[in-house]
């Protein structure tokens, strides 16, 4: 699905025609002739946009002469898109491709970085220039793994909160949160390093624009911030699955403690009735109050053995 944006009296809409001053963006499903088509016709190379479907890409920029590239890896919530990974949030690559005043966006799936950009730019002039409708890009992307990093953080908090009652499912579930912050720590330092490159070469011409430059400083310090959040979270995450696998075992020892003691306390009446219930003479077998005398002995042998558990803390 192809649809072409431009800015019309500070207002972002959709178009027909691509033409100069064009956001072009590209969702799926794909219409690979439609892409070829585009490809040609600008004189861009078709790898541009296809490296944009292998979502293990790492984050780059080229520039081809008068063609500017940047692959941008960006979160999104992994609703079934990504079976293998089993984690709750991933990244895919975003490919931006810049020629004769037209940027054209791909993406693997529906990207909230790219709607965002569309909804916000709808509202407010966020594409007056090519260069402010970049960094839009790269502003929004931080932003959602900001948000992203606390809904982990908050999904981690709840569980906390049910340890006690937790099910397999639910470890399964932090299982998943540990993989998405991996996969967040590994793109954010990716993107951290191909922005800072791109500032310093001022690939994106922003420094003859000093609120647009001003804007590009914030980016890149909002993305180690993300940086040192997603660090800050992994370590808390891995040191807390340590404590409670710690509580865990702790609880089982302690079960397994008490049905110890139950089975010996058990076992006393047993072997008594046992030793009673052989089929040769003994003690107190001609005295009427035989049963009730040993009865009793059996039942102060076992008060004498919880209060002794009892007092160890052994039940």
């Amino acid at each position: 699905m192809i649809t072409i944006y431009k800015n019309i009296q500070g207002k972002l809409t959709e178009v027909e025609t691509m033409t100069a001053g064009s956001w072009v963006n590209i969702y799926p499903p794909f219409d690979y002739n439609a892409i070829n088509e585009i490809s040609e016709k600008l004189g861009v190379y078709i790898e541009y946009f296809t490296d944009a479907l292998d979502i293990d890409e790492q984050s780059r920029y080229d520039d081809d002469d008068d063609t500017k590239f940047i692959l941008l890896n960006t979160p999104i919530r992994n609703d079934k898109i990504v079976n293998s990974t089993r984690a709750s949030f991933i990244t895919i690559p975003i490919s931006i491709v810049i020629k004769d005043e037209i940027v054209i966006t791909t993406s693997l799936y529906k990207n909230p970085v790219i709607d965002s950009v569309i909804n916000k730019s709808s509202r407010k002039t966020q594409f007056e220039t090519i260069t402010s409708l970049v960094l839009n890009i790269f502003e929004q992307n931080t932003n959602f793994f900001h948000y992203y990093l606390k809904q982990i953080n908050i999904r981690f908090n709840d569980f906390e909160k049910i340890i006690d009652s937790a099910s397999n499912q639910d470890f399964v579930t932090i299982l998943q949160l540990q993989k998405s912050l991996i996969y967040f720590e590994t793109n954010l330092r990716s993107n951290n390093l191909m922005m800072v490159k791109m500032k310093r070469t001022n690939f994106l011409e922003s420094r003859d624009h000093e609120e647009l430059d001003d804007q590009f400083d914030e980016i890149i310090i909002e993305n180690q911030q993300a940086i040192e959040m997603t660090e800050v979270y992994s370590r808390i995450l891995d040191s807390s699955m340590q404590t409670i696998t710690s509580i865990i075992s702790n609880n089982v020892n302690s079960i397994v403690k008490r049905l110890t003691g139950a089975t010996i306390i058990l076992m006393i009446p047993s072997i008594i009735s046992g030793l009673w219930g052989m089929n040769v003479p003994v003690p107190f077998g001609d005295n009427p109050f035989g049963f009730s005398m040993i009865t009793a002995l059996t039942f102060l042998m076992v008060i004498a053995i919880v209060f002794l558990f009892y007092k160890k803390k052994w039940i």
